[in-house]
């Protein structure tokens, strides 16, 4: 059983179609996306319409439950963006999205944390950067949920961490189009990976036994870049196009 987890595609239509130009190459059993499908100044409804037709099993991200629920003059541009721009059929679809999936007894699937969409699970915010976690935290934040293997997303961060106490696996693939942003919840800090790659990650189980693999795919940024930048984002054009924020301002 071959799984392919993706997350945070946060409307990027090329980094979108790079990963799934691989995962014909690839061929999974299973897709699943982990949410935060389409706000971000680059293509909503394009990536919308994708993912429409996909049927993969989809949580819903902080940034999808935000376009969905909140009202557009409270949203940040992120969000207005996207919110002004997806079809009825698009807005249908993301209402269909779950605030957290559990596909058995083994794999957990949420966003943030399993109790919170807009809380970091893999990173702690030390200053004005995210860090791993210990691990007392990293129980915490999982709030007694039990599975074997829990997907998380929301950091963008690659990551892969075994607790030591319950054997449990935590996984988050990255992102597939944002590889660094700036936040300010909660406190002012940026997340970078570090290259403009699109990001998914691969879990496999034979005869009982988890392998995982983290994949960083080459696409067209510079046309990302150009697009974010032409629509009045520059943040997101220098992280699209370098995989790091730039400095805190």
């Amino acid at each position: 059983m071959k799984i392919a987890v993706i997350s945070d595609i946060h409307g990027n239509l090329l980094a979108l179609e790079a990963v799934i130009a691989d995962l014909k190459t690839e061929a999974p059993d299973m897709i699943v996306n982990l949410g935060d499908c389409v706000s971000g100044p680059l293509w909503p409804e394009e990536t919308a319409a994708i993912l429409r037709e996909t049927g993969w099993p989809t949580v819903r991200g902080n940034h999808d439950r935000i376009v969905l629920d909140d009202p557009i003059d409270e949203m940040g541009p992120t969000d207005v963006f996207a919110a002004e721009r997806l079809s009825d059929a698009s807005l249908e679809w993301l209402r269909t999205t779950k605030p957290t999936i559990r596909l058995d007894e083994t794999v957990f699937l949420c966003h943030g944390t399993p109790e919170n969409d807009d809380r970091y699970l893999t990173e702690k915010i030390e200053g004005p950067k995210g860090h791993l976690p210990d691990e007392d935290t990293l129980l915490r934040n999982l709030n007694g949920e039990t599975s074997p293997i829990v997907c998380c997303g929301h950091s963008h961060i690659p990551r892969l961490i075994r607790l030591q106490k319950t054997g449990q696996i935590l996984l988050n693939p990255g992102s597939v189009g944002l590889p660094s942003y700036q936040d300010d919840h909660p406190q002012l800090h940026v997340m970078e990976a570090g290259s403009p790659h699109a990001r998914y990650a691969l879990m496999t189980v034979r005869n009982g036994v988890w392998n995982f693999q983290q994949k960083s795919l080459a696409y067209d940024w510079e046309t990302a870049s150009r697009t974010a930048a032409e629509n009045g984002r520059p943040g997101w054009a220098r992280a699209l196009k370098h995989g790091f924020y730039g400095p805190l301002s």
